[in-house]
């Protein structure tokens, strides 16, 4: 196909703008993940109802870096790694942020892997040495042996189903927990909207880097824009009034897609958030070690009864099996893209490229059970990604508003509000990463 054929008007009507959503919605069903399931609960189960304004916040304030990093890779057809290399700075081969990326892109698989030895805890313990080796074997076996064989499609929908199905399934917990001794009341959301500071800041913090779009799911977002043909549709960049139609239109239909991915996963969470301060924090429980699958389990126990139990299983192995497997897709197409970077001649064929993408979605998985069977400890694993990934989150903001105002031709720049909201995304990343960095060093209580 030529480019001249890929040109495609942006979609005017509902039903058309329908039919091109996808990027936020995949990422948005996939999103439910070791986050949510995992990092969110442990935070509810710690600091109660007083934190949930910062988990609607960290939601709410990463839409703005989202599409203004989307909006530079649709108008520019680039993915987000080559955007951040063009950021100016040190190099050593490539731009200093995207060393910084390759530290998180490792953090990342360790929270990837505490997400396999999530789903051995789910039917087997520690102690059932050759069970829970087998149940961390099968979802990595069947990650590496699907995706290298190009049947990602298919898996991808039923994962994605289910995912969703869970979601909604949680959402019935929090309204069943009104007939049950865990019932939420109006006071209990009042003082959850209250501008408590955390306690337990460390847990908050690793929260903030992984709900809602965590950092990963930002360098991701670009790549399924481009995937979808946002940016071959709109076409190489040029003066003409044809091309700024196409690539506003396409620019809307992507802010669509974000906002409407924005407002699922969002309440996602805050249910996710509001089990864990309900049942965990009241019977003192904690989401660590052993603890893990029986505090989750507990949560749908307390709002379903004993069937809750067998929900929670069914659903937890949808939400890790689903965020491994699409996790492993991307940072393959990661790894690829980040490889040919680092090369000091930069020259690959789309052959070659696919080779690499095959390769990392056998290398990936192989790569996370061994992590697993070392450590052995899947919260810890999933706290290192999440540590991981808020540490990445200012430097993506910065990012971002470097290419708002000298990447991003001038007559698709955003206005004065929507970069004013992008300056509070950057202040606000950026403060929560100087505040965690300092209680690290104990420059403040």
């Amino acid at each position: 196909m030529s480019q001249v054929e890929a040109l495609r008007s942006p979609p005017r009507t509902l039903r058309e703008m329908v039919a091109y959503l996808g990027p936020g919605l995949i990422i948005s069903a996939n999103i439910v993940g070791s986050g949510e399931l995992i990092v969110t609960t442990q935070l509810g189960a710690k600091a109660g109802f007083a934190l949930l304004w910062f988990i609607i916040f960290s939601c709410l304030i990463k839409v703005f870096v989202q599409i203004e990093l989307g909006r530079y890779a649709v108008s520019e057809g680039v993915t987000t790694l080559v955007a951040l290399d063009r950021l100016p700075g040190p190099r050593a081969v490539v731009s200093w942020i995207l060393w910084l990326w390759v530290v998180m892109y490792v953090g990342t698989l360790f929270q990837m892997s505490g997400m396999v030895g999530g789903i051995a805890s789910l039917f087997a313990t520690r102690g059932e040495v050759w069970a829970h080796t087998v149940w961390t074997l099968i979802p990595a076996a069947a990650c590496a042996l699907i995706l290298s064989r190009g049947r990602y499609g298919p898996v991808e929908k039923v994962s994605t189903l289910l995912v969703v199905t869970f979601t909604l399934v949680t959402m019935a917990a929090v309204v069943a927990l009104y007939w049950t001794p865990y019932r939420i009341g109006v006071d209990e959301i009042r003082h959850g909207l209250s501008l408590h500071r955390p306690d337990s800041f460390t847990t908050a913090f690793a929260a903030f880097g992984v709900t809602g779009m965590g950092a990963s799911e930002l360098i991701f977002y670009p790549y399924w824009c481009l995937e979808k043909g946002y940016a071959r549709f709109v076409g190489p960049r040029d003066a003409s009034a044809e091309w700024l139609d196409r690539a506003q239109g396409w620019l809307r239909m992507m802010r669509v897609d974000a906002w409407l991915s924005m407002v699922i996963y969002t309440l996602g969470t805050i249910c996710f958030y509001l089990l864990g301060a309900a049942v965990l924090h009241a019977t003192g429980q904690e989401v660590s070690g052993d603890q893990m699958v029986p505090a989750l389990s507990s949560m749908y126990v307390g709002a379903f009864g004993p069937a809750g139990g067998y929900i929670f299983l069914i659903g937890a192995f949808a939400v890790l099996f689903s965020t491994v497997f699409v996790s492993t897709a991307s940072n393959a197409r990661l790894f690829a893209d980040g490889a040919v970077l680092l090369r000091p001649s930069r020259s690959s064929s789309p052959e070659q490229r696919a080779r690499l993408v095959r390769a990392a979605c056998v290398g990936i998985p192989v790569f996370l059970v061994i992590v697993y069977m070392v450590v052995g400890a899947p919260v810890y694993l999933v706290m290192v990604g999440a540590l991981a990934q808020a540490l990445m989150l200012p430097f993506l903001a910065f990012a971002a508003l470097y290419m708002r105002y000298r990447l991003t031709t001038e007559s698709l720049r955003p206005g004065r509000a929507w970069t004013l909201l992008l300056w509070v995304a950057f202040a606000s990343m950026t403060a929560v990463g100087l505040y965690q960095f300092g209680r690290q060093l104990t420059l403040w209580g």
